[in-house]
C-alpha cells in the first residue's frame, strides 16, 4: 500500500492533492461527495504510461509484496523489505523515449 501510494504521489499529485483537500473539507460526506476525485485518480494511475511500465517491469517484487502482505497481515512491517525491493524497482523504470518528429524524420545533410 504503501509502495503504490509513494508511486501514485509521485506522478498523479494533483489528483491526489484534489482528493485530499475535498476529503479534509467535507468530513461528514467525503465518501459520496469526493468519490468523483477518487476516480481521477484511479484514472491516473492507470493511464499513466510510466506508471504502465512500473507494473510490467516490477510485478514480481510487487507480487511478492502482495503475497508477504497476505502472510503477514498483523505485522505488515515485517514486509519492509518486500517494500524497499518494489521501491527500488520503480525507481529504475525510465519512461520510453518516443523519437520526435525530427528524430524520427530527420533532415537532408546539405
Amino acid at each position: 500500500m504503501q509502495a503504490a501510494l509513494e508511486i501514485t504521489a509521485r506522478y498523479c499529485s494533483r489528483e491526489l492533492e484534489q482528493y485530499g483537500q475535498c476529503v479534509a473539507a467535507k468530513p461528514e460526506s467525503w465518501q459520496r461527495d469526493c468519490h468523483h476525485l477518487k476516480m481521477s485518480i484511479a484514472q491516473c494511475t492507470s493511464a499513466h504510461p510510466i506508471i504502465r511500465q512500473i507494473r510490467q517491469a516490477c510485478s514480481e517484487p510487487f507480487k511478492a509484496f502482495e503475497e508477504c502482505l497476505r502472510q503477514n497481515e498483523a505485522a505488515m512491517g515485517n514486509c519492509a523489505e518486500h517494500v524497499r525491493r518494489f521501491l527500488q524497482c520503480a525507481e529504475q523504470v525510465q519512461p520510453t523515449h518516443r523519437p520526435s518528429t525530427l528524430e524520427a524524420h530527420p533532415l537532408p545533410a546539405s
